[in-house]
């Protein structure tokens, strides 16, 4: 029997599978995470447990002193990370595990760590009754020693003892107890008057055993966790502790001796500054935010919500990566992770409606980047800057609303323009879920809108966190997905688990903020780029750029505006620029060095999805994202930007470098509202610097290049029949 048209194309609707976002908010499994079952599954769950409600309590009720509560906040997360995360890779079912002398070895290696963790008892036992201070040889033979001996042995150890996915190493119980040690020593002198002492010779060498071995522990922790690249960067700088005597020029320092170094690394100089304290406050509060909404499935809505609001566009796949990789980025502070949770969806659906796999991997990676950067979360760089700056964080994310609205429009005129370009189509009607159902669940935003109105309404972001934590759990019981005491402490856990990454890397990021700190070497590059502004500003600016990508590359955004803002800011600021400007300078560059090549973190993961080449989709990630590597020079030359100025001011600037940005991703993907020729792409980049450079004659200058551009595509009439065609 045959069909009539009509029934033909609904057949065809028929067979048209409806986006719907699912798993957005599943948390990856990584190659080395173990996957417990029985009462290892319930150990490890519960410690995960008690380590999130353990700051929830004593961040809003019960306060610990603060160097205290630093320290078993970075015990708990090696603790953590030692046992979910194996040093090597897992043995498979075939294949013969550790050797049997490879585990006693391990297992003799406990005697060593629990004898110094049983001396750490003795010790607290002493200076309880009244002693001023351990013998020194005893601290030494009884507890240095054994320590340090059991930790790298261990260390060592775990690269090659393979064993299953389910079961825990003997080599990371080993050092599940030497972080217990370390903690233990530090709580026990740092509560003591000899805590006054510390970079002082007469510093007990305890603290430097406890502070050596604790700094391996956090070294080899975030190996397994963030990779090599930030390793090998902390073991440079601690490397020039002691080899900077002896080079030649502004890198040479007086020199500092074993004892002095780490007897004051593991303080607030160094270990327990400002990175440990802005991840044991806002990250890990925010990481507690982010698990309840994943547990009320949040982020599928978000994603799903994106689809109906921008898939039906020209090029609809990539504009909703841009909403949806801006909004779930802004909460999990990731790139790479971003690009994973969303990407997988958002990227095949793009290499449907004709972007090349390249693209499709680029704009995903960008985007996601961005998230980095939007307001009000921003990662969580935006907390270390408020902590470092000491500028409210309120002030912060005010001032970061005018550069995220440009980094977002260039992305999405890149990738309309590309669409118009190449006569992209939108997702079909039937492709996408449906705008009114989805509407009708616009409470799911409240979390984030209680967040900020929390924020502005004067609250402490601690307090702001909590309200929104709490928010996110009531919301959950107007979905599917309600929860009760068991979802809640499922949350507790995926929180205690998704922090270890993070605090590994902040105290990593914290040890080599204390060799820079210690050594003087920051006040040396401050140097050096006021020499180089006594030249050229721009020039100093350039090369602080090029130090803050370098520093940045391979780092998570965390530990890489960390370093920068050590290194990098107080140059600038010595130059002369403000504080605020400074600090956003730095924090852009270490943002965007997940997608500048050749090490962009964010592109690689993004090009494992899409297929394409790691290489080619970094270059393409580094040119949709061009705006961000413009924009923080802009600071500098018009702070208004920042919403630095009068309103009038702002305003303007506001507007024109708007059309700038539009101008530029014209120039990029030549296309305004036709085909750009070559020599108006040069004439509409010059516009487009114009507008963004934000000066007054600048701007008139910069119009008259848009208007006339604009008036000679439209007189052309071509460009404009085709880009109607399109969309």
């Amino acid at each position: 029997m045959s069909q009539t048209p009509d029934s033909r194309d609904e057949a065809a609707i028929d067979d048209v599978q409806t986006v719907n976002a699912e798993g957005v908010d599943d948390v990856a499994v990584e190659a080395n995470r173990r996957l417990y079952s029985g009462w290892q599954w319930i150990l490890f769950g519960g410690l995960a447990i008690v380590y999130s409600l353990f700051h929830l309590v004593s961040l809003n009720l019960y306060p610990l002193e603060t160097w205290s509560f630093r320290i078993l906040h970075i015990a708990g997360a090696l603790i953590l990370g030692y046992g979910f995360y194996a040093g090597t890779q897992f043995a498979d079912g075939d294949q013969r595990r550790s050797a049997t002398w490879m585990r006693w070895l391990s297992y003799a290696l406990l005697i060593p760590a629990i004898y110094a963790l049983v001396r750490v008892v003795m010790m607290y036992q002493e200076m309880n009754a009244g002693a001023m201070r351990i013998a020194p040889a005893i601290e030494a033979w009884h507890f240095g020693y054994p320590l340090i001996l059991a930790s790298t042995a261990a260390i060592l150890l775990s690269w090659a003892d393979r064993e299953a996915r389910d079961r825990l190493s003997p080599a990371d119980l080993v050092l599940m107890v030497c972080a217990m040690a370390v903690a233990g020593y530090l709580l026990v002198m740092f509560n003591s008057p000899l805590r006054a002492s510390t970079g002082t010779s007469f510093a007990p060498m305890g603290i430097s055993y406890a502070a050596i071995a604790g700094s391996l522990l956090i070294l080899e922790l975030t190996r397994r966790v963030a990779g090599l690249a930030l390793v090998a960067i902390s073991a440079i700088f601690l490397g020039y502790v002691f080899i900077g005597p002896y080079l030649p020029g502004f890198l040479g320092y007086p020199g500092l001796s074993v004892g002095r170094f780490f007897s004051q690394v593991y303080t607030d100089a160094g270990i327990l500054g400002p990175t440990t304290a802005v991840s044991s406050t806002y990250i890990i509060l925010f990481i507690i935010f982010a698990a309840f909404l994943q547990a009320s499935k949040v982020g599928d809505y978000f994603v799903n919500f994106a689809f109906a609001a921008a898939g039906r566009a020209r090029g609809g796949p990539a504009k909703v990566s841009i909403f949806a990789s801006g909004l779930m980025g802004m909460i999990n502070g990731t790139s790479a992770g971003n690009v994973v949770s969303t990407g997988s969806l958002t990227i095949p659906l793009m290499k449907k409606v004709g972007y090349p796999a390249r693209s499709a991997g680029a704009i995903e990676a960008a985007a996601s980047t961005g998230g980095q950067i939007m307001p009000p979360i921003m990662g969580a760089g935006a907390f270390i800057m408020a902590e470092v700056t000491g500028i409210p964080y309120t002030e912060i994310a005010v001032a970061a609303l005018i550069p995220a609205i440009l980094y977002f429009l260039s992305i999405y005129c890149m990738v309309d323009f590309e669409a118009a370009r190449k006569g992209m189509r939108g997702m079909r009607k039937e492709e996408i879920p449906q705008f009114r159902r989805l509407v009708k669940q616009v409470y799911l935003f409240a979390p984030i809108i209680i967040l900020i109105v929390a924020l502005f309404m004067g609250y402490s972001v601690i307090r702001a966190g909590t309200l929104a934590t709490a928010s996110a759990a009531i919301v959950s019981w107007l979905t599917p997905y309600r929860m009760g005491p068991g979802a809640i402490l499922k949350a507790l856990q995926l929180a205690g688990s998704m922090a270890i990454q993070i605090i590994a890397v902040c105290a990593c990021a914290g040890l080599i903020v204390g060799v820079i700190a210690l050594t003087g070497v920051g006040a040396r590059f401050s140097s050096l780029l006021l020499g180089l502004a006594g030249v050229s500003q721009l020039l100093a600016l350039f090369f602080a750029m090029c130090i803050s990508i370098l520093l940045g590359m391979g780092m998570p955004t965390t530990a890489a505006y960390a370093v920068a803002a050590s290194v990098v800011a107080p140059g600038l600021i010595e130059i002369g620029i403000q504080p605020l400007v400074a600090h956003f300078f730095v924090f852009y560059f270490a943002v965007v060095s997940a997608i500048t090549p050749p090490v962009a973190l964010a592109s690689y993961a993004a090009a494992g999805i899409s297929g394409d080449r790691a290489m080619g989709t970094s270059v393409a990630s580094f040119k949709v994202g061009l705006a961000a590597f413009i924009v923080p020079f802009m600071f500098f030359y018009s702070p208004a930007m920042l919403m630095e100025g009068s309103w009038l001011q702002i305003l303007r600037v506001g507007l024109t470098a708007t059309l700038g940005i539009v101008l530029l991703s014209a120039t990029v993907q030549a296309w305004f509202f036709g085909p750009v020729k070559t020599w108006q792409r040069v004439v509409m980049l010059i516009g487009a610097l114009c507008m963004i450079y934000g000066g007054l004659i600048t701007d008139v200058a910069g119009l008259a290049i848009g208007i006339a551009l604009f008036l000679m595509q439209r007189g052309r009439g071509d460009g404009g029949t085709r880009t109607a065609a399109t969309s």
